[in-house]
């Protein structure tokens, strides 16, 4: 038995939808073949896949960040714009594939416009600097009368692009990343492009970059010497991470939303320590641009692909278990919704995306579609704390940690409440109960469950839904108490709403 205790009273706080977000990189098929196939079947006028934009917008991502990733570290975005048939192939060194450039700046917007999403924007910081940053800046978003937005404008797109969130560079402390640089030459970059752009438009949002991972050897130093030199200029701190299981250690893998707990409190600990030293009234908040769950270990290296055509790369097919662990890493952002205001699952489709394809064929639904489409459709704008009093599950990676993992969210317009919660136990239901006395007279309108016999089941082009949230019977209300059952690895969301109305 486990008791989840909720109240209006006690808010984490505003959800913002920007954490909703995914990404978009010239990476495998996420572009060609992916949301890009001019000679697709369902392709519109631009060569959009018109079944991969239904997809995307029933998943319910609000922004996407583009164009990498490692990709945007060796790209020219010149390459990427003007007539087609002008544009160069060349040599990607981040995936070393061969890149057509029929898909670039103007086409990425104009596709960000039909999936109904926000482009966020990288600037390439390891080739290139300050000076192609801004000429990028000024192309996109400046009105006609100069140079570059006039060759936009030439360029068939008459009004300014208008993108207000953008990154400086990409992990640039990795040493895979072309131009890799230390912290100090970083920080220096950073804080001198960021100034540049802002001469552009003060009203920009900028992200500069954190660390790649929580097992970088400069992990936390890194992020305290960056902010040392852009504190004042930028919005918003980069974090990545990617989950697996290590060595079948599928209990630990379940539990993976700890790991990432524990990453966003120490990015906060040290923002908030250079806050402090510089006597400032600011808060810098996160932007968690890339996480999923990605199979590492399947992967060969940069240096162990060969130089080809876009083709299949880690196209990971995710099961039960991976869906269940996505849904509690959203759970996870959630819960620290009061300083990650963006986060990106990465990438959208085809590499470690939600959404799958076949070239000229079917596109369909992942199993972790399911828990990122229902999570950005029904939480609420207000983010509230819980806190569960129950069972204990032991880990190898993390030690003893609570069996259930939650959040919840609350709309004060409505009353209604959504609650989302994973069971991590692999061999035992939880029942669970839910006072529901701090939030007035409600009704269980909804309990849908992601869970399965077969944790290693897939959803496949033949069987695009053999995994989908399923409604879970016995869920009620008695004497003010929701009481339900969950499942061993288990994902669920179960909306509570004043009358019952849907």
């Amino acid at each position: 038995m486990a008791r989840l205790a909720v109240d209006p009273a006690f808010g984490v706080g505003a959800l913002d939808r920007r954490l909703f977000g995914s990404f978009v990189e010239h990476m495998g098929r996420c572009v060609y073949t992916g949301i890009y196939e001019p000679d697709h079947p369902t392709a519109d006028a631009d060569g959009f896949r018109q079944d991969v934009l239904e997809l995307v917008r029933e998943l319910g991502v609000s922004t996407v960040r583009y164009p990498g990733g490692n990709f945007v570290s060796n790209y020219d975005w010149e390459d990427g714009v003007g007539p087609k048939q002008d544009r160069p192939r060349k040599l990607d060194l981040a995936w070393r594939a061969i890149e057509p450039n029929q898909f670039g700046t103007d086409e990425f917007v104009a596709w960000s416009r039909k999936a109904e999403v926000a482009p966020i924007w990288a600037v390439n910081l390891g080739t290139r600097g300050i000076k192609e940053a801004v000429e990028l800046l000024s192309y996109c978003n400046l009105p006609a009368g100069t140079e570059l937005p006039d060759r936009r404008i030439a360029n068939g797109t008459k009004e300014p692009h208008d993108i207000r969130v953008w990154c400086l560079g990409n992990e640039m402390d990795g040493p895979w990343q072309i131009g890799h640089k230390t912290a100090d030459e970083y920080a220096r970059l950073a804080e001198e492009t960021a100034n540049a752009m802002r001469r552009v438009d003060p009203t920009l949002e900028l992200v500069a970059c954190g660390s790649s991972n929580a097992q970088m050897p400069t992990f936390g130093d890194w992020e305290r010497t960056v902010l040392e030199r852009t504190y004042d200029l930028v919005d918003h701190l980069s974090l990545h991470a990617y989950y697996e299981p290590k060595n079948g250690d599928q209990a630990s893998f379940l539990a993976s939303a700890e790991e990432m707990d524990r990453f966003i409190t120490s990015i906060v600990a040290t923002a908030d320590h250079v806050k402090a030293l510089k006597r400032s009234d600011k808060e810098i908040t996160l932007s968690f641009d890339e996480w999923n769950v990605w199979y590492q270990q399947r992967f060969p290296g940069e240096l162990g692909l060969d130089v080809r055509e876009v083709s299949p790369l880690i196209e990971d097919t995710y099961s039960v278990d991976d869906a269940v662990v996505v849904g509690s890493l959203l759970i996870t952002l959630l819960r620290h919704a009061d300083r990650v205001k963006i986060a990106c699952l990465a990438q959208l489709v085809n590499v470690i995306g939600p959404i799958r394809t076949e070239p000229g064929g079917r596109a369909w639904r992942q199993t972790i579609f399911h828990p990122f489409a229902l999570t950005a459709r029904y939480a609420g704008p207000t983010v509230l704390r819980t806190e569960i009093d129950g069972p204990m599950i032991e880990t190898a990676a993390y030690g003893r940690v609570p069996a259930l993992w939650s959040t919840a969210t609350y709309d004060e317009s409505t009353g209604e409440v959504a609650l989302f919660v994973v069971n991590r136990s692999e061999t035992d239901q939880v029942d669970l109960e839910v006072p529901l006395h701090a939030l007035g007279d409600l009704d269980v309108i909804e309990h849908l469950g992601l869970y399965d016999d077969d944790r290693a089941a897939v959803n496949t082009a033949d069987e695009p839904d053999r995994v989908v949230p399923r409604p879970v019977d016995g869920t009620g209300i008695d004497n003010g108490i929701c009481r339900a059952t969950l499942a061993p690895a288990s994902w669920h969301l179960i909306r509570l709403s004043p009358g019952g109305t849907r």
